[in-house]
């Protein structure tokens, strides 16, 4: 795989510890990785955590910048690659929308390149119709879902909506830039 400049966001689902693999995958594959996470997600996993993974600094709000230059638009110029793993049902209704309320959505806005959703949630929310509808209209405009697996989640409930395992997610992007 050519090195690609990789924008990781990482939103609110439980399955956000398992997007630490997944950058350290990233950059184990000679990517330069950079984070951003929803102020949601760092209640579950700690931006230090992606900050000493990737060796980039971590955004997780439009208002910390450490010089002029909005860092999520700075990272939108630099970046080819952009993936949310995992992606909630949240983030993908602000996307699908326009909402760009948040450091993730306004880099979104903001971003031209290569865009990969990883959804991981509850199956009721995935299956829900408005959810799937969103879905529907992101892959129009030529996103990337990679669909989420089926089995058990974190609440007990099963069925799809479980984070598709990092291996096959990182498989995916190595396979979109042979």
């Amino acid at each position: 795989m050519v090195r690609q400049n990789i924008v990781l966001g990482v939103t609110g689902s439980i399955a956000a510890y398992k997007a630490a693999d997944l950058c350290s995958k990233l950059v184990s594959m000679g990517n330069d990785v950079s984070v951003i996470m929803t102020e949601a997600s760092t209640h579950l996993i700690g931006p230090q955590t992606f900050l000493t993974l990737s060796k980039n600094p971590v955004i997780t709000n439009l208002w910390n910048i450490s010089d002029w230059r909005p860092g999520h638009i700075a990272l939108a110029d630099k970046a080819n690659c952009f993936i949310v793993a995992p992606c909630t049902a949240n983030f993908i209704g602000k996307l699908a929308h326009g909402i760009a309320d948040d450091a993730l959505s306004t880099f979104a806005l903001s971003f031209t390149g290569d865009m990969f959703l990883a959804p991981a949630m509850n199956p009721k929310m995935w299956n829900n119709q408005v959810v799937q509808e969103n879905i529907a209209l992101l892959k129009e405009r030529k996103c990337t879902i990679i669909e989420p697996e089926s089995g058990k989640v974190a609440c007990g409930a099963s069925g799809t909506g479980r984070l598709r395992n990092v291996d096959e997610i990182c498989s995916i992007i190595k396979k979109f830039y042979k």
